[in-house]
């Protein structure tokens, strides 16, 4: 392999780094970057209820409607570890630029698309060009913001991550209700022109060093094969019922072995396509654990939450969004609050806090029944605000901390992908311990509802009292053993989600101060 070597034409080839940026112009520069991350991030999940829409409108199935969301996530899931490669070899700045405008025209063709292999298409060509855009907003905003005020940028950038996914069912569902499908994606085009225009303005000529490295071809096909093999696994698992289908088996031991066979390789390679190294850092190696597996129950419970309001309470998806929407109320008081005194506190008390409160909600919600009203659910979402506030900021600062600057680009990659991946992972683990559990108790239940037992008896005469048919009766007993299986499948999921939060609390002091910038070119090993 050949030697990397320094471009001389970049704009910041020298090793002095441009000074921060300040007053009006880091304001309109976090302006532009968060609209760009809110932007990716809310496109992950405003198709999600306007997949029955779009299936219909492009004579589909519903099932087949969900490539639509697949394709994005497995693209996305294959591009956001190559972030640090591509930022070094064509520069931080060009990369986020042209991953915001090439995101934007995809956008547009997944609005103009007739077909269902056409929307598909574009969604995979979306996600793909997405990859870059996460990580690298974060990265930038570090590197402009003063080293005092990093904290306040980790926290702007925390509060577009964490609110976007919140918004996106409510705004989709609207625009889907009020307008029409492909203006889910037309939307992104202002949003995207204008992070792009603001963001070449204001930064092309503070360009990060850039280092002609070879590709890692091998490590690239690895990689390739091995998330892509994975992702494909998580979205469709439940759907196939899981290792009893053959596709997912063979799914599964493609992504061990290619993951395998990725990391023995990345270890040993002179240029890394995915820079494995960062792991040395104990922060980052502890801090992306604590992060993963948090941000995976999180996500189970963002996203049983508005499921079990619409299949067992019975809301419609708006009020689902409604009772699911005050979980961003406290996250966007307090994480400006948070993130102008990070450098006040141990991060992991704060981290500590949010585990804890997250605990606390979980658990508050596994105790609701079918007979707990609007106001009651709203309250747990509401508080989890706080815990909202007070994780991903300080974890953020936690994971990053010790890592040189000309990493930051890597680290970010390699963290947000671990983020996107638990994700993934929370979804299809919370859906199909929710669904076999649901089985189970219903099962349970109707061995207690005998045709001929004293208590259905009874029960059946109650209904028809009220005007039920026999046969209307007993569809009323299979919808009252439905709801309330799922009711007992929900708690247990909320409960062991709560002591799950308890037992994170280990890992989180596992992690040392400082929580700072390193100074150095290389990161802190331990």
């Amino acid at each position: 392999m050949s030697t990397s070597t320094h471009d001389a034409a970049s704009p910041s080839s020298g090793n002095t780094a441009p000074a921060p940026l300040s007053g009006a112009t880091l304001t309109l520069l976090t302006i532009a970057v968060a609209f760009s991350t809110f932007m990716e991030v809310l496109d992950m999940s405003i198709a999600n209820v306007a997949i029955p829409t779009i299936a219909g409108n492009l004579a589909v199935s519903a099932n087949k409607g969900t490539w639509v969301i697949s394709s994005y996530g497995l693209a996305a899931a294959i591009m956001v570890p190559l972030t640090g490669w591509i930022a070094k070899r064509f520069g931080e700045v060009r990369t986020f630029i042209w991953s915001v405008s090439l995101f934007t025209a995809a956008s547009a063709l997944c609005g103009l698309a007739t077909s269902l292999p056409s929307l598909v298409a574009f969604r995979f060509l979306q996600g793909l060009v997405s990859g870059p855009m996460v990580p690298l907003s974060q990265t930038l905003l570090l590197s402009n913001y003063p080293p005092e005020k990093r904290g306040l940028a980790m926290a702007l950038w925390s509060m577009t991550v964490v609110v976007a996914p919140i918004f996106g069912p409510l705004l989709g569902g609207y625009i889907t209700d009020n307008l029409s499908w492909p203006w889910i994606f037309y939307i992104n085009a202002p949003i995207g022109i204008f992070s792009a225009i603001v963001t070449y303005i204001l930064l092309h000529k503070r360009e990060t060093v850039i280092t002609k490295m070879p590709i890692d071809r091998i490590g690239l096909v690895l990689m390739v094969l091995g998330v892509g093999s994975l992702q494909l696994m998580l979205d469709n698992g439940n759907d196939l019922d899981w290792f009893h289908s053959q596709a997912i088996v063979l799914l599964c031991i493609t992504a061990v072995v290619a993951l395998t066979f990725l990391i023995i390789w990345e270890l040993d390679d002179p240029h890394p396509i995915v820079d494995l190294s960062l792991f040395k850092s104990r922060n980052f190696r502890f801090g992306v654990m604590a992060m993963a597996l948090a941000y995976m129950s999180f996500f189970a419970m963002t996203v049983l939450f508005p499921l079990w309001l619409q299949t067992v309470m019975g809301y419609t998806p708006t009020w689902a969004g409604v009772a699911t929407s005050p979980v961003g109320i406290f996250a966007l008081i307090l994480a400006p609050i948070v993130g102008r005194n990070i450098q006040r506190i141990d991060l992991r008390i704060l981290t500590t806090i949010a585990y804890i409160i997250f605990s606390i909600t979980a658990h508050w919600l596994s105790l609701f029944t079918l007979n707990t009203s609007i106001d009651q659910v709203i309250l747990p979402r509401l508080l989890q605000g706080i815990a909202v506030a007070c994780f991903f900021v300080p974890i953020n600062q936690i994971i990053l901390s010790g890592i040189a600057v000309d990493r930051l680009a890597a680290a970010s990659g390699l963290s947000n992908f671990f983020r996107t991946l638990s994700g993934s992972m929370g979804t299809a683990i919370v859906v199909t311990v929710w669904d076999h559990r649901t089985q189970m108790h219903a099962v349970r239940i109707a061995e207690n509802f005998t045709p001929h037992g004293v208590e259905t008896q009874q029960y059946v005469g109650q209904l028809a009292s009220l005007g039920f048919s026999t046969e209307g009766a007993y569809q009323q007993i299979q919808s009252v053993i439905n709801a309330q299986s799922a009711m007992l499948a929900t708690s247990e999921i909320f409960w062991a989600i709560s002591i799950l939060f308890l037992c994170l609390i280990t890992l989180i002091w596992l992690t040392r101060p400082p929580f700072g910038a390193a100074k150095s070119t290389e990161a802190k090993a331990d």
